[in-house]
């Protein structure tokens, strides 16, 4: 981590604020109007610089101006090759931007532990990038609670699949079993052996629940039982305990895979006319052309895999899709796009029916980020630490 002696927390503690202030704004504007303005993020920019200088001049370090410049730019090179590829938009791109320009450093506003922990925990590379990681990795809380809010919101008929697992209940209670069971041979392995090492347990578990789960049905029953009586008589409280709580886990689990996978492909796309595209819009499908034949690759990688994984032809995931018309990219469709869309359907060689993505506001995972990095620390510095941990 970069570390720099400054003398006055004032100008660091001001620019925090402004980037705090500025996230919950862009995350209002992004979830209202799916935009971040360019009329906040340019003069954060600037604002940013000029802090930095004020800061470096007052501080008698001027490597401090350094540093922001240097971030600045690099951030905004790398949003911008992240643009070029469709991955991020272009109010994102300003947005981190502008957060390296406030605070290409890391400010100290606490210092605290937990369990022995010094926090939040720095990294070994800039501020800037810890933001970003964090962000990235608050995609996926604020996601599934967007999803959630857009099939109560809008789409009630999704709930009887989102909360299908709940209705499974005793599947997942024999599932809970099945667990159990493999944990109680796994823990006497490696008793045995002294290697009671937390990570080889978590894959000695796993490997003898799909041993287990694969059992004929009677032999399994049986296989269960007997270890869940065994393991009960050992420690009564302790196991009754795990059995309920890896019952609830394997629940909220399979909530979880059905807000990513099929419940979060029908709440987040909709389908619209030719006529009602907007320059933005996200295609859900890309669209190819091949044999003179257009059409949408609807299926996706994961279930390619699976299919080719179950029937051993590769040719779904290696045969050529053809010439690519228009891709799923961030950017979204262009003027030039929907003309063409417009006269494929013109010309009947597509249904006047395109499934588009709805976009899902990045905004607020910044904001997330942010704070996470301010209060927290670097969670991917925080993971290898736990797996060097762990291992």
């Amino acid at each position: 981590m970069i570390s720099i002696p400054i003398s006055s927390t004032f100008i660091p503690l001001i620019c925090t604020f402004i980037a705090i202030l500025a996230c919950i704004y862009a995350s209002y504007t992004d979830l209202k109007r799916g935009i971040i303005a360019n009329k906040l993020t340019f003069p954060l920019i600037g604002l940013g610089i000029a802090l930095n200088s004020i800061n470096a001049f007052l501080t008698g370090n001027l490597m401090i101006l350094v540093y922001t410049l240097l971030f600045t730019g690099t951030i905004f090179v790398l949003g911008y090759i992240f643009w070029k590829l469709g991955a991020w938009a272009g109010g994102d791109v300003k947005m981190f931007t502008a957060l390296a320009a406030l605070l290409p450093l890391q400010p100290v506003l606490i210092s605290y532990n937990i369990i022995g922990y010094s926090l939040p925990v720095m990294a070994n590379y800039p501020f800037p990038f810890t933001v970003i990681i964090n962000s990235i990795l608050s995609i996926l809380p604020f996601l599934l609670i967007f999803v959630f809010y857009i099939v109560y919101t809008e789409k009630r008929e999704l709930l009887g699949e989102l909360i299908s697992p709940v209705k499974e209940y005793q599947k997942n209670f024999l599932l809970a079993l099945v667990v159990t069971s493999a944990i109680t041979i796994a823990l006497y392995i490696t008793h045995i052996f002294a290697l009671q090492i937390l990570i080889l347990i978590l894959i000695l578990t796993y490997i003898l629940t799909m041993v287990i789960s694969k059992i004929p049905n009677r032999i399994k029953a049986i296989v269960v039982s007997i270890l869940t009586v065994y393991s009960l008589f050992q420690n009564f409280k302790v196991t009754l305990m795990g059995i309920i709580v890896i019952f609830i886990s394997i629940t909220i689990i399979e909530i979880l895979k059905k807000l990513l996978t099929s419940v979060n492909r029908e709440a987040l796309q909709d389908d619209h006319s030719v006529d009602d595209l907007k320059e933005g819009m996200i295609m859900a499908h890309g669209l190819y052309e091949k044999d003179d034949k257009v059409y949408f690759d609807i299926e996706g990688i994961m279930s390619k895999f699976k299919k080719a994984s179950k029937t051993g032809d590769l040719s779904s995931i290696t045969a050529p899709k053809g010439k690519i018309l228009l891709g799923t990219l961030a950017a979204g469709l262009t003027e030039k796009d929907i003309e063409l869309l417009k006269e494929l359907v013109t010309e009947n060689k597509l249904k006047d029916n395109i499934r588009v993505k709805r976009g899902v506001p990045f905004a607020p995972s910044i904001f997330i980020g942010l704070l996470i990095s301010l209060f927290i620390g670097d969670l991917a510095y925080i993971f290898f630490q736990l797996i060097e941990i762990l291992v």
